[in-house]
């Protein structure tokens, strides 16, 4: 799917009004891009469906990268089949091959929002429990870390267009970029990345993500279940997302700038 074709699924135009805030002036009629937040329902057949907010583009990566992210599938090999249901372009439907799969946490909300993915979970210490730990198998330089975030500032079509999205780069240990994602929310960008990963039989153990934005515990826990090594974000991480990092032996590097970055874990992978 090229770009403009991404433009038209994401974005619509609304009607607005544009003001001065520092002087009396009269209002002016505009058309302005937004991006579309929407309902995905996941449904898999005879388990459990989940409602997810985000924006409607790469919904089958959306819908496998979710799955994975939340430990209800191991790989796609999981997974006898998976498609837009035609009558409803809001819905993915799935069929899994094992015969008792894991289900997210029962006392979880199933409508995810697109900024938020652990609230509701009653059983939250057992969720940190049964987190890995990642491989260490990951070295970088300082200078790949400036290179992934020029390089994810050059897919993001959607926020350059209208804003409000975030885009996620995952990188291989060369530092190439294997797989991007936009979405309004980062913890949707980043399943739809992986979900591309595994569609395209990538593994992405030994890898890392660049963020374009903060790192909380959610983001975390998705790149420890992908065996990512390293998280690169532009913004700030929260003390449970530094905590988890450390556990689960993920080097996470935040503040990362033009010509700066503030690694708080796991430095032995930055030479």
């Amino acid at each position: 799917m090229n770009n403009s074709e991404v433009i038209r699924k994401a974005i619509r135009q609304v009607g607005a009004k544009r003001i001065t805030t520092d002087k009396d002036s009269h209002p002016i009629a505009e058309q302005v891009d937004v991006i579309i937040e929407s309902p995905l329902l996941i449904d898999v057949e005879g388990i459990e469906h989940y409602t997810v907010l985000c924006t409607p583009t790469d919904k089958l990566a959306m819908a496998a990268g979710f799955l994975y992210s939340e430990g209800v599938i191991d790989s796609l090999g999981d997974v006898a089949d998976i498609y837009e249901c035609k009558d409803d372009i809001g819905t993915v439907r799935i069929r899994l091959t094992i015969d008792r799969p894991r289900i997210m946490d029962p006392g979880r909300n199933l409508v995810i929002v697109s900024s938020c993915g652990a609230c509701g979970t009653e059983e939250f210490s057992e969720k940190l429990d049964s987190l890995p730990k990642v491989e260490n198998t990951l070295q970088i330089t300082p200078q790949l870390l400036r290179k992934g975030l020029d390089d994810i500032k050059q897919v993001q079509p959607l926020f350059e267009t209208c804003g409000g999205t975030h885009v996620i780069g995952i990188m291989d240990q060369s530092g190439d970029m294997i797989a991007h994602a936009e979405d309004t929310g980062r913890h949707n960008a980043l399943d739809k990345a992986i979900g591309k990963c595994l569609f395209e039989v990538i593994d992405t153990a030994g890898c890392w993500a660049v963020l374009s934005g903060r790192v909380s515990l959610e983001m975390v826990s998705k790149c420890v279940r992908a065996g990512i090594e390293l998280i690169s974000a532009i913004s700030a991480p929260t003390s449970l997302a530094i905590e988890t990092a450390e556990r689960c032996g993920i080097t996470l590097c935040a503040f990362v700038r033009e010509t700066r970055a503030t690694v708080f874990t796991g430095e032995e992978r930055v030479k």
